[in-house]
């Protein structure tokens, strides 16, 4: 439950509450997929929410969006053809074209007011979208994958919404399948699966049914997350005929583009689990 009054944004769980204070509203607009609201908050930038949900804000999406794309792609040998599915505030994408590996990125979003609207107020994160890289194309995410070409990709990142709605789907075995035959030999996957302490089941839940879609190995990366509930977030992995093994470690260690929180003793470190997350793994 969302409330929103003169001075404060709030989001309301059954055991927390996070306050932003706020101090004028500069967008709303609902289109056919959902509610899309941007504040001015006074200490976190702008807020973005999607259906009184926040998504993002100016002053901390770049840990996520950073942990979304760089863990994986230094975990793949070497990243051609990358998709991701949702992501439009584009933050991801932004930071997925920061590698010289990748040749073209697909950017599959069902609600295309999502990115345009990211490009008016949150332009820092759309700065690399006219990339000759880069597709967009705005569609049904889940109808995309029942068709995209098989073994045609190396890295698919699923920038996506919690499991509730119609987005239930995208963390299902069917959809895990239909993305692993996206991917060639070696491919991986990556999800976000929300916080270990406030939704441990929505991540038990995704890595059972990616092990029931075939997946050969499946590992959990963690980082912190301030306007999530609980504040610590986490995003799943997996890959399809072969395990994990040892990242690029060196080339990311030495990467040639600026990071303002990933880098090797992160990515080092990120899938470390405390114990009551291997006891429920």
């Amino acid at each position: 439950m969302i409330l929103l009054d003169e001075e404060k944004f709030s989001e309301n769980t059954s055991v927390m509450r996070l306050y932003l204070e706020v101090s004028h509203k500069l967008h709303e607009e609902k289109t056919p997929h959902q509610d899309i609201t941007v504040y001015e908050t006074e200490t976190f930038g702008r807020l973005m929410t999607l259906n009184n949900i926040p998504v993002l804000t100016s002053r901390n999406s770049f840990i996520y969006n950073e942990m979304m794309a760089h863990p994986i792609l230094f975990n793949h040998p070497n990243p051609k053809d990358v998709a991701i599915v949702g992501g439009g505030n584009c933050g991801t994408l932004k930071e997925v074209l920061k590698h010289d590996t990748v040749k073209q990125v697909m950017q599959v979003e069902s609600d295309e007011r999502v990115t345009r609207v990211s490009e008016k107020y949150f332009p820092e994160l759309c700065e690399e979208n006219n990339d000759s890289r880069a597709t967009f194309l705005f569609e049904d995410v889940i109808t995309y994958m029942q068709k995209v070409e098989s073994e045609s990709l190396d890295v698919i990142i699923l920038d996506t919404t919690d499991p509730v709605g119609q987005a239930k789907y995208l963390f299902q075995e069917t959809f895990y399948r239909n993305c692993l035959n996206a991917l060639r030999e070696g491919g991986m996957i990556v999800g976000q699966s929300g916080s270990p302490l406030m939704t441990m089941a929505i991540l038990t839940d995704i890595c059972a049914e990616m092990r029931k879609a075939d997946y050969t190995e499946i590992q959990t990366i963690q980082f912190p997350a301030a306007t999530c509930p609980s504040g610590w977030w986490t995003a799943t992995m997996a890959r399809k005929g072969q395990k994990f093994g040892d990242f690029r470690e060196q080339m990311a260690r030495h990467k040639p583009f600026d990071t303002r929180y990933y880098n090797a003793d992160i990515h080092k470190a990120c899938s470390a689990m405390p114990q009551f997350m291997q006891d429920a793994y």
